[in-house]
């Protein structure tokens, strides 16, 4: 039987799924992955802050796609071949136990993203596949075999190759890929902090409270814990908005205005309401001092000094006039965005080679033959929560899978 031989590019989650699927599922395929820098599965191993969040505990595959502001529709499809439940089968059944916690995201029950490392090192040991490092890419070309140019002027051929370099943030970075015809959506950047330069806000460093921001040009909002940071706002919420709002946020180039609401299960008429009643009950209690309201101290003090009240005031004594500005500040605080800071640990693009032209069964391209994407080359991208890596996990299954079935079927 005739050898086939299989190239991955990149040497990240979808490139080392797929590789070791493929060659362990393959009869006599030779499987060479290559990584351009020196390192490899370098995004697992910063994951979760070392933990390695693997996946996410959905309800179902399609509360799963909801979780891509790119690639939700591609991905429900995707997920009837390789889901999250197929994840954590595929881990548990080589050892890896994973944990889900209470927002949805698994780890490891190890809590090291070392784990989820040597599990994918140890098969490609198993399977025998090649690990090359320090191998940056040039050109990939079709020339009735596949050749794969190294910048140092190697030229290696193969019969399958599959792409999973992962994301970049400038279109010309792409430019390797041309040869392959092959559109490429614009990339972006997808999850990031938003900036306040020189707000009060920023004084509350470390300060977090679940609440509601939104973009006020879109109407976009996301709730969840919001973390005040030295430069602005961060936390789930604020990352969350910022991978549906990509794209309009980079055209308004981050500068926008955005509203949080600190107590989102007010409106201003009911914590009206709410303050009116605290004008009896509280009477002679000082409007400083602890409410009922589930707010952090140092928030609750930062909104009496921007609303311009004194800090003796009590409750029957406290203006109106004050207490409306109150009322705005908690429930629809306008900030000033310019600029934006990069998630780094979870750095995610959007952008890259357009779905249209992949088949989504088989991740094989559909402009070239026995060319293959997988993970965030392609244009999908996920919130942070484990599906940014189930996207890595499905597709570059899904390449192996095909990538067997073809070489199996010419044995």
């Amino acid at each position: 039987m005739t050898k086939k031989k299989l190239v991955v590019i990149g040497g990240g989650a979808a490139g080392f799924f797929c590789a070791v699927n493929a060659a362990a599922t393959t009869k006599n395929l030779e499987v060479l992955l290559i990584e351009k820098s020196g390192k490899l599965l370098s995004k697992v191993k910063v994951s979760g802050g070392g933990r390695c969040n693997v996946t996410h505990a959905a309800t179902s595959a399609n509360e799963m796609a909801k979780g891509y502001p790119r690639g939700e529709q591609f991905l429900k499809k995707a997920f009837h071949h390789f889901n999250y439940k197929d994840t954590i089968e595929w881990f548990e059944n080589r050892g890896v136990q994973l944990k889900a916690e209470g927002d949805g995201r698994m780890f490891p029950i190890t809590d090291n993203s070392e784990t989820i490392i040597r599990c994918l090192l140890d098969e490609a040991a198993n399977h025998k596949v090649q690990l090359r490092l320090n191998t940056p890419v040039s050109f990939v070309r079709y020339r009735d075999v596949w050749e794969i140019g190294c910048v140092n002027g190697e030229i290696i051929t193969a019969d399958y190759v599959c792409i999973a370099a992962g994301g970049f943030p400038k279109a010309e970075q792409f430019n390797w890929l041309q040869n392959t015809e092959h559109n490429i959506v614009d990339p972006i950047p997808s999850l990031f902090t938003f900036n306040f330069p020189n707000h009060p806000i920023t004084k509350l460093m470390g300060v977090s409270q679940f609440g509601t921001v939104k973009i006020k040009e879109t109407k976009m909002a996301c709730s969840g814990p919001i973390l005040i940071t030295h430069w602005g706002l961060s936390g789930p919420a604020v990352l969350k908005l910022s991978a549906f709002a990509a794209r309009s946020l980079s055209e308004m180039k981050y500068e926008c205005t955005v509203l949080v609401n600190w107590l989102p299960e007010y409106s201003e008429q009911t914590l009206r309401d709410l303050f009116q009643t605290f004008r009896f009950e509280n009477a002679g209690k000082k409007v400083s001092s602890k409410t009922s309201l589930q707010i952090p101290a140092r928030l609750w003090e930062l909104c009496l000094k921007e609303c311009g009240l004194q800090e003796d005031v009590r409750w029957s004594d406290l203006p109106a006039k004050i207490m409306n500005k109150m009322i705005v500040w908690l429930t629809s605080l306008e900030l000033k965005m310019k600029g934006k800071t990069t998630f780094k640990d979870e750095f995610v693009t959007a952008g890259g080679v357009d779905l249209k032209e992949i088949d989504v069964h088989t991740m094989q391209s559909k402009l070239k033959p026995h060319l293959y994407f997988a993970g965030e080359v392609i244009d999908v991208d996920g919130i942070t929560g484990g599906f940014n890596f189930q996207n890595a996990w499905t597709t570059g299954m899904i390449a192996a899978q095909s990538i067997s079935k073809h070489a199996n079927s010419k044995d």
